[in-house]
């Protein structure tokens, strides 16, 4: 769609050339009035009148201005073929109909200007012919690179939608990742340490020890408490920005280890980042979510992380010698889909990358996870 401003200077070239094709007509006659000058200032009255439109053309006007553009034009080398001022009429007929008309209106014009132009060749007038054909050329050339243009930003466009319905997807996904995040761990750790309060009130009117011991409970409810608030917190954490992912996971699981406890290692191969950066930062949330997963329901004492790149594909290990899945044996994706088992984000996460997924579990022994992404 051609903006507001465009098509005004298009009105305003038209009055112009309307009014220098009325001025050079009355030098070459001497002011002498004649159906040929009504003809011109009924072109040029009609070009000023359309100056007054202030909204865009509707379909229709733009085909009547183009109606009266060609025919303008095919009157003009008809009777009045003015070398310059031809052209002239000719370069503003064709600009028109390309900037404002479709690929099949511009043939049409441009068929008739050729027609136009061979009747200048057969009179004589082999360069105002040539000029014109010269045009016709140009307006052709630009109505097909306007025709892609548009079907690129077509295109544009849609895939436009398509990623914004995908990324309000995602934005809802990981909206009631978080909240069943939140239910299941901290909100249930503040229900519990509510409870445990009501408990303690009745407790203190007629058993002091046993209120105290409740508190101390309630101190040990408190920490685990905190640990999984800071778990959650860092699960949405964003990836540091300018490290590197091999680094970013290092300093996770590092971190990972000083505040639960548990004896994690971290190893990778030389390799470089992926080109895409949504790549990194979905396998540092898988490996979050992993890693509160493995705090949370695997009461492991120590896991072992590890990446490395084998051809074109990112092999990401996760183990732990915790409880395991309520499930035993190897697995993958496709299979824990079938069978509803596994965790439900990162199975998801994995599908978002195109990756493949295998889980092993070991009920009382650990579990282990492999990870493979394309790259």
């Amino acid at each position: 769609m051609v903006p507001y401003r465009g098509r005004l200077a298009l009105r305003i070239a038209r009055a112009v050339i309307a009014l220098a094709c009325v001025a050079w007509y009355l030098g070459v006659t001497g002011e002498r009035f004649d159906w040929v000058l009504g003809t011109l200032i009924a072109y040029a009255i009609f070009a000023i009148v359309f100056l007054r439109e202030i909204r865009f053309h509707s379909t229709l006007q733009a085909l009547v201005a183009l109606a009266f553009d060609t025919l303008f034009f095919g009157f003009w080398a008809w009777k009045l073929p003015g070398g310059g001022m031809s052209a002239l009429v000719c370069s503003y007929l064709l600009a028109s109909v390309v900037i404002l008309h479709p690929i099949t209106y511009a043939a049409i014009v441009a068929a008739l200007a050729a027609a136009m132009a061979l009747q200048m060749a057969l009179r004589g007038d082999k360069v105002l012919a040539w000029s014109v054909t010269a045009s016709i050329g140009v307006a052709v050339a630009l109505s097909f690179y306007k025709r892609y243009m548009e079907r690129r930003l077509s295109n544009t466009m849609r895939h436009n939608v398509i990623i914004r319905s995908q990324s309000e997807g995602a934005r809802e996904a990981e909206r009631e990742r978080i909240a069943a995040d939140f239910h299941d761990g901290p909100l249930q750790s503040f229900i519990s340490f509510q409870m445990r309060l009501e408990i303690i009130k009745k407790l203190l009117a007629r058993d002091v020890e046993a209120a105290a011991e409740e508190l101390r409970q309630l101190q040990d409810l408190c920490r685990i408490q905190v640990s999984e608030l800071r778990s959650f917190v860092r699960s949405m954490r964003p990836a540091d920005e300018g490290v590197s992912l091999s680094a970013s996971l290092s300093r996770m699981v590092d971190q990972f280890q000083r505040e639960t406890g548990i004896s994690a290692t971290f190893s990778s191969g030389d390799f470089h980042d992926p080109a895409e950066t949504e790549i990194s930062l979905e396998l540092l949330q898988i490996i979050r979510e992993a890693l509160h997963n493995i705090q949370k329901h695997s009461g492991a004492s120590r896991l072992a992380i590890s990446i490395v790149k084998r051809q074109q594909l990112l092999e990401v290990s996760v183990e732990d010698n915790g409880g395991g899945f309520p499930f035993s044996g190897s697995f993958t994706l496709e299979e824990l889909e079938l069978l509803r088992q596994g965790p439900v984000s990162i199975k998801r996460r994995i599908r978002m990358l195109g990756g493949e997924m295998t889980l092993e579990s070991r009920p009382g022994q650990g579990a282990s996870m492999q990870i493979r992404v394309p790259v």
